[in-house]
């Protein structure tokens, strides 16, 4: 276990009903002039030795392989799903993220280190939203509203994409066979998935400073694309105002909307080409992300994302202030 013990610190997990391979904890709290965001991510390190055998085995799966009914999971489930996942009242190895923000939203201050912690509730999205829409939300989670709305700000000034489609979902159906069922995500969704957003930009960050890194990457959207839906708005009585960037656009629709849903699905072409761009020296000739519109990298589920531990060990020399370990550098 690492020597820094943060098992005070009230973390709680917020993801879908019945999730077991628990990545992410967290705790947001005020501070003078802004916001602490501390977020544990699951310390897969602790569990895999480089170079051995079920280090081999991640390589070749690379992710966690989610079908309909079944799971092919990156890691074993004595890991993934118990000894690694951040299962309440159970002391665990973390990468525990403290990020300050201003009252704008904006980092102000980021590190990074390893820490003993212990997750105090395992929370769902659906029930957060009901305490949240009725005032009593977890207190450490009390502010991800408005959090979460300060960073979506930010992502709009940006002119960040975010499409916010419906999910999807493969459910069995009535005459045993499957079928597609559409969820809108609730507004808790959106907000965690800023807190997982910002933590990956700091991250690309510091790869950047630390002169090595790997980035998750989107090129710009070609011309021909953009041309090609905005064509397709007055069709579906969507205004665009010329001048207006894409991303602001998509910003005013509504998910639930038929011809607004129709828009943003076909939007998604826009998001086409991305991959990781690894570096050692000089950064990647392209290295935005075009719809978050800023540097970012994967580090915040390394439960399910081989890359996200290469990730993770990178920020935490970066922060320490030592060498990225050689094991990193090779992979």
């Amino acid at each position: 276990m690492p020597e820094h013990d943060a098992t005070d610190l009230p973390l709680v997990t917020l993801d879908p009903p019945g999730s077991r391979d628990l990545d992410q904890a967290m705790h947001l709290g005020r501070r003078d002039g802004g916001y602490r965001v501390s977020y544990a991510i699951a310390d897969v390190a602790a569990f895999v030795q480089p170079d051995g055998a079920l280090d081999g085995e991640c390589w070749d799966r690379g992710v966690t392989v989610y079908c309909p009914d079944l799971r092919v999971p990156l890691h074993p489930e004595v890991i993934c799903e118990a000894a690694g996942s951040l299962l309440p009242g159970q002391n665990r190895p973390a990468v525990l993220w403290q990020i300050d923000l201003a009252d704008s939203g904006e980092v102000v201050d980021v590190s990074v280190r390893r820490a003993v912690v212990r997750s105090t509730a395992q929370l769902d999205y659906p029930n957060v939203q009901s305490t949240v829409d009725t005032e009593s939300a977890h207190p450490s989670l009390a502010l991800l509203p408005e959090i979460g709305a300060l960073r979506l700000a930010l992502a709009r000034q940006r002119h960040a994409i975010e499409l916010n489609l419906p999910d999807q979902e493969v459910v069995s159906d009535s005459a045993g066979g499957w079928t597609v069922m559409f969820r809108t995500q609730l507004p808790v969704e959106i907000w965690n998935a800023q807190i997982s957003l910002l933590t990956g930009m700091c991250a690309a960050r510091l790869m950047l400073q630390a002169g090595v890194g790997v980035l998750r990457t989107l090129p710009p959207a070609a011309e021909e694309d953009v041309a090609r839906l905005r064509a397709l708005a007055p069709m579906l009585g969507i205004d665009w105002p010329d001048g207006t960037p894409v991303g602001d656009v998509l910003d005013g629709l509504t998910p639930g909307f038929g011809a607004h849903a129709a828009f943003l699905d076909e939007a998604g072409t826009l998001l086409r080409g991305a991959g990781y761009a690894s570096f050692d020296g000089e950064p990647p000739e392209q290295p935005l992300h075009a719809a978050v519109a800023a540097e970012y990298a994967h580090v915040t589920a390394p439960l399910r994302r081989l890359v996200d531990r290469f990730g993770s060990e990178i920020c935490l020399a970066q922060s320490a202030g030592v060498p990225v370990p050689g094991w990193v550098r090779a992979g």
